[in-house]
């Protein structure tokens, strides 16, 4: 045993070392699962996963803008050699993300959130940074040792395998930790980059303002040990003090623009697009596919051209619409049955509001090793789902509602009403209904923000939605002459 034990850790040693290579920001040794080939691999691998799922934003202005903006940084940064590419996709969130390989995505949520381009450099600098520092690498080697350390000690300590649970759940807040030192690193570099092609760094800083009041509207915050971002807060502060000592040791003009990148996202869309879908009143409206269903009072739901999502707040069931595989009921079927390896607890063909249907009752069964016995799961978590698939206008659409068995009886009463009121939409204003844009508008007199707001006719229910995308306080004085956003069709 204590021969076994030694060769292995021999090997790992070996293993370890001939993996290390100098990480290209920092300048150390590192351990490194992935080469660059393998990065560059993985991103063209997830581009189209990533543009089928969000959609890109049409916006040729917007577009020209970021290229021109993230290859002149990618010359700056510590990686200058990838083949970068930059996107912004059509989602109403407001997020940046980077994947490895040098592709960059921005939402039109985030572009219609930035106040200059100041701003806009610094998320950009952190995006890189992610890619530049190879966080998904590090990562992804961090959590195989992470993993392989749990799993040795339960093999060597067989006590410690009875709390695999608990050491799983330690592992991934370590490596929430892991991920906040990743944001850390990629904001001091975002400082570097952006400052590096001339902009004010301190302007990155104050959209972390911007993200908090978004955090805090939305009343979903998350505990500081639990999140994967440090505290907007802290980092606005933490940024600051590092765009203050690039600036005192680097003596130049920072710039801003924030008339120029203003004037650019004049008409960017704002919020869900129409066309792609929309609720109100409780009701799912697709104003392009031609149809709607309820959403039961009080879940929450989020939307995409790929899929429609909707769960309630305890988190115990949801229900997800989306496109079937198949051009018949029967194909849809068959095909899910597969794909999802599901046993078929019901079966039954239906009509529901004039389409024909198919409903299904089914449980997903584990997965099976190869030359290892069926696993057995505990009939009560088992994951059961309900599925309607509905033909309708040349299409199968597929309506799962998802829950454990055990909890699948109470939850199906919440489904059932909902794929049961799937029906054609045929009211003119729903299908005609124009999408929300920002707007660009010039203060023709001084006043506080509510009163500008009010002067230029927005609501005043509306006023901390558009202090959000203006970066103003309700109280916050603007001179006459200032550029600002509004919202309107």
């Amino acid at each position: 045993m204590n021969k076994t034990f030694s060769t292995l850790v021999l090997f790992s040693t070996l293993f370890v070392f001939s993996a290390c290579s100098r990480n290209p920001v920092t300048g150390k040794r590192e351990l490194s699962l992935m080469s660059t080939e393998q990065e560059i691999a993985i991103g063209k691998e997830s581009h189209p996963s990533v543009v089928s799922t969000m959609g890109l934003y049409d916006d040729k202005k917007l577009t020209d803008f970021i290229n021109l903006k993230g290859k002149e940084m990618a010359k700056i940064s510590h990686r200058p050699d990838l083949p970068y590419q930059f996107y912004i996709v059509d989602s109403p969130v407001v997020n940046a993300f980077a994947v490895p390989g040098g592709y960059v995505y921005f939402t039109r949520g985030i572009m219609a959130h930035f106040n200059n381009e100041a701003e806009f450099a610094g998320v950009l600098g952190h995006e890189i940074g992610h890619i530049t520092a190879r966080h998904s690498a590090r990562q992804q080697a961090t959590q195989m040792l992470g993993t392989i350390g749990m799993i040795g000690g339960a093999i060597l300590v067989p006590q410690l395998g009875q709390n695999l649970e608990a050491l799983q759940q330690g592992l991934g807040l370590f490596l929430m930790k892991y991920s906040r030192d990743h944001e850390s690193e990629s904001d001091k570099i975002g400082v570097e980059y952006s400052s590096k092609i001339g902009y004010d760094a301190n302007q990155m800083a104050n959209f972390f303002s911007t993200i908090k009041r978004i955090s805090d509207n939305s009343g979903q915050q998350v505990p500081d040990f639990m999140s994967t971002h440090p505290d907007p807060a802290d980092r606005n502060r933490k940024v600051k003090e590092m765009a203050t000592a690039y600036q005192t040791q680097n003596k130049a003009t920072y710039q801003v623009e924030r008339e120029r990148y203003l004037r650019m996202i004049d008409g960017i869309l704002y919020g869900e697009d129409p066309k792609q879908g929309f609720v109100e009143n409780d009701m799912f409206y697709h104003p392009e596919l031609r149809f709607q269903f309820p959403v039961p009072k009080g879940w929450q739901h989020q939307n995409s051209p790929a899929q429609f999502q909707m769960a309630p707040k305890d988190g115990k069931s949801a229900m997800i619409l989306m496109l079937a595989k198949g051009n018949s009921l029967e194909e849809a079927s068959q095909t899910l049955v597969k794909e999802l390896g599901l046993k078929v607890l019901e079966s039954n063909r239906t009509t529901i509001n004039g389409n024909p249907a198919y409903v299904l009752i089914s449980q997903q069964q584990p997965q099976q090793q190869q030359g290892q016995p069926q696993q057995q799961q505990d009939p009560k978590t088992a994951l059961q789902i309900g599925t309607w698939l509905i033909q309708y206008n040349n299409a199968v659409y597929a309506l799962h509602g998802l829950s454990a068995a055990g909890n699948f009886e109470s939850a199906y009463r919440s489904f059932r009403p909902v794929a049961e009121n799937f029906r054609a939409l045929t009211d003119q204003e729903k299908i005609n209904r124009k999408p929300e844009r920002v707007q660009i508008r010039t203060v023709s007199r001084e006043g506080s923000f509510r009163e500008v707001m009010g002067t230029l006719g927005m609501p005043a229910n509306r006023v901390e939605e558009l202090g959000v995308l203006n970066s103003l306080r309700p109280d916050d004085k603007v001179a006459r002459g200032t550029l600002v956003k509004i919202i309107g069709r």
